[in-house]
């Protein structure tokens, strides 16, 4: 278990496509709409009706008419064979966790569609060939049960020094954030009889004990957030029912939600508790003393995040400067700071804070990772992750990058307080994925396993631009193209980006990608717009609400960029991004429809008047502004490509690509503005996965039909109706 279990992932709204990640007009449909509708109302509401029969039997229409025209192209089949190849290959680094002397790892492939639960022990797993055994094959479960289960996780705890670990499974019908929770027994590998089982919804749950745990889903009328999340935590004990479950926390509806959090002192005592997301960005952290019936505020900022407990010290990270009343020190956004844990818990006062890491103006902290006898930060620098290790000292903590083979993209792969053994991940555009094994006593990684090469990368560079946007901030974008590019506007070029919720857009080796695009001729780029986190929180803060334009003057910056310095034209250029990046897509749709002859909308949010109102989109609003608040709403409306949607402008065929499953970000944003699209006359491609979720592909081949469609219309559009070549 790790040492804090805050279950926001629920909150994540994260870059959907896998790849960082016959033409034709087509007119009006006799689909149905509303017999009378009011100046002002939108006609294509009934598209909002995820599984009405009229809005599938729409989509059906569209999906046929999509697929007969890419999947004709003589490019498609060889497309949907190599992206298929590469995510069901063999030679793959099968990443897992070590719990108790094994490695565990979710394997999909060609015969295991769903996936195998599989382990292994640690020194096999360090041999060429492991040898696994299948802890859960989740294709026979679902045929067995009847069910469409997609594997969403195993969330397990075993007591200090114990082996004895349980775990929750999560099952997902057809890849929805809403889930099923199950007790497994590592031991013994089943299901545990009469153990805990949650009815599905969006929920959270943190084990406060072998026989306990902490549950925050939908109880009933009443319990859940405006944006469709829980807010009632309760304390479930085995063997009794899940309505006799005790209330030890309740937030409010107007909440994001509220999620249960555990930490884990060094003695192994677990401290339970809640956080309670009053805003997407703004949380209030609690503790449940043993014995208390009033819960206690840890003492930190709303803006801020506990990252565990190391060596008695609780560790934060700062998403806002904070001066700590009574202290002479004051902390800066983006540093990692600490205080003695126990310190607190004795007096309730804060304790003297102390700086453990300040990262500096070409830096964010992304992460902070424990295991046994080390604390490790993942840090963005310059937009390219590294690894460091942070210890305290008589003088204060220090912090050191650790050594790795090359100058390439680094992670964290796996490393839990429970556990010496720690996992590195080490790769770059044009590098295969390595795993390193980290040796905390040496201070050393060791290139424990790695993979052949998926595409062929001869002939290919990267390179690091910047280009200048409206307000003379300098943007960074990483360029994958061929040595010897031409430089004369010719080269098609996929831009991508996402630019939200501080999330950072680093270097990736994608072998789909490189097979389907940049063995084809094209060049690839990546832009760290404002609104990621590549640069820490003021990074993403500078995107915030009626400062969004900045995001999409940034991307503008980086296509103008592109074309000016000849490696594209506008005929050439095309874009891609999804779930917020699909939001940039519909804008850059409308405010800047000559710049791009291809934009790939995938997952996205495109009516800005109406997600709050559309399944989680009440979290969103401190990202994007309340179409409630007037001035909010008036920069909306400035920017919502669905209300900025004029049939009189000269767009480029664009691609929605969506999930009826998505329960996250509501398919009805896509479906309505194609149906813009449809309605004008004007030419479009649309594709609805009916499984996925908010990926849009809930297995492997989900994926490569997807992103085989995907860059079918992208080589069609940016590279002409030929070959490919």
């Amino acid at each position: 278990m790790k040492r804090i279990s805050i279950l926001l992932s629920a909150l994540a709204m994260t870059a959907c496509a896998a790849t960082h990640n016959p033409e034709t007009t087509v007119a009006d449909t006799d689909m149905p709409t509303p017999a009378v509708t009011q100046p002002g109302e939108d006609p294509y509401l009934w598209l909002e009706d995820v599984e009405g029969e009229d809005a599938l039997a729409w989509v059906r229409s569209q999906n046929e008419r999509t697929l007969a025209g890419l999947q004709a192209d003589p490019r498609y089949a060889g497309f949907e064979a190599a992206a298929l190849d590469a995510l069901n290959s063999k030679e793959r680094i099968a990443y897992g966790v070590v719990r108790a002397g094994f490695v565990y790892n979710f394997w999909q492939d060609d015969t295991n569609v769903r996936g195998l639960w599989r382990r292994t022990p640690v020194e096999s797993y360090r041999s060429d060939t492991p040898e696994w055994e299948t802890v859960v094959d989740f294709d026979q479960l679902a045929k067995e049960e009847g069910k469409n289960w997609v594997y969403k996780g195993a969330n397990c705890f075993a007591p200090k020094d114990s082996d004895a670990y349980k775990c929750m499974v999560s099952l997902s019908d057809g890849g929805k954030d809403a889930v099923i929770q199950r007790e497994f027994d590592l031991a013994t590998k089943t299901f545990v009889a009469d153990g805990f089982v949650t009815p599905e919804a969006k929920q959270g749950l943190a084990w406060a004990g072998p026989d306990t745990v902490l549950l925050a889903t939908d109880w009933g009328e009443g319990t859940v957030t405006e944006s469709g999340y829980p807010f009632v935590v309760k304390r479930w004990q085995r063997g009794t029912p899940l309505d006799s479950a005790e209330e030890v926390y309740r937030g409010d509806v107007t909440d994001v939600g509220v999620w249960p959090m555990t930490l884990e002192l060094d003695d192994g005592t677990i401290l339970q508790g809640a956080v309670d997301a009053e805003t997407f960005f703004t949380s209030s952290y609690w503790w449940f003393p043993e014995g208390e019936t009033a819960p206690v505020k840890w003492p930190i900022p709303m803006k801020s995040t506990p990252e565990g407990i190391y060596q008695g010290q609780f560790l934060v990270s700062l998403q806002e400067d904070w001066a700590p009343e009574g202290q002479a020190e004051s902390f800066k956004s983006g540093d990692l700071v600490a205080f003695d844990v126990k310190a607190f818990m004795e007096t309730r006062k804060l304790p003297p804070v102390s700086l453990v890491f300040h990262p500096n103006d070409a830096q964010a902290l992304e992460g902070v990772a424990m295991s046994k006898g080390a604390m490790l930060l993942s840090v963005s620098d310059t937009a390219v992750g590294k690894v460091m290790r942070a210890e305290p000292g008589s003088d204060g903590w220090r912090s050191w990058s650790v050594a790795l083979p090359g100058e390439g993209q680094a992670s964290i792969a796996f490393a839990n307080p429970h556990e010496a053994v720690v996992f590195l991940n080490y790769e770059d555009f044009l590098t295969p994925d390595s795993l390193l094994e980290y040796d905390s006593g040496r201070d050393a990684a060791a290139v424990l396993k790695s993979v052949p090469a998926k595409f062929d990368a001869s002939g290919l560079k990267v390179e690091q631009h910047f280009a200048t946007s409206k307000d003379g901030t300098k943007v960074p974008y990483f360029l994958v193209a061929r040595k010897d590019i031409p430089m004369d506007g010719t080269t098609p070029t996929l831009l991508y980006g996402y630019g939200g919720f501080q999330v950072s857009m680093n270097p990736a080796y994608s072998p789909v990608t490189g097979r389907l695009w940049l063995e084809q001729g094209g060049a690839y780029v990546l832009a760290n717009i404002r609104g990621g986190g590549e640069f820490g929180p003021a990074w993403h803060q500078a995107g915030l609400k009626q400062n969004r334009q900045r995001i999409y003057d940034d991307f503008i910056a980086v296509g103008e960029d592109l074309i000016a310095s000849g490696v594209t034209g506008a005929d050439h250029l095309g874009i891609m991004g999804g779930s917020n990046g699909g939001l940039l897509m519909g804008v850059m749709l409308n405010q800047r429809p000559d710049l791009w002859n291809a934009v790939v909308v995938q997952v996205p949010l495109l009516d800005m008047m109406r997600y709050h109102l559309l399944l989680a989109g009440a979290s969103w609003v401190d990202e994007y502004g309340s179409p409630d608040v007037p001035e909010e709403r008036a920069f909306l409306e400035t920017i919502s490509p669905y209300q900025n949607f004029d049939a009189a402008k000269p767009y480029p065929e664009p691609f929605f690509v969506t999930s009826t499953k998505d329960d996250r970000v509501h398919p009805g944003h896509a479906r309505k503005m194609a149906k813009k699209f449809e309605a004008a006359g004007l030419p479009f491609l649309y594709y609805e996965n009916i499984d996925g979720g908010h990926a849009a592909a809930a297995n492997q081949t989900e994926r490569a039909k997807r992103t085989a469609l995907e860059f079918t219309y992208l080589s069609r559009k940016l590279a002409g109706a030929g070959s490919g070549d």
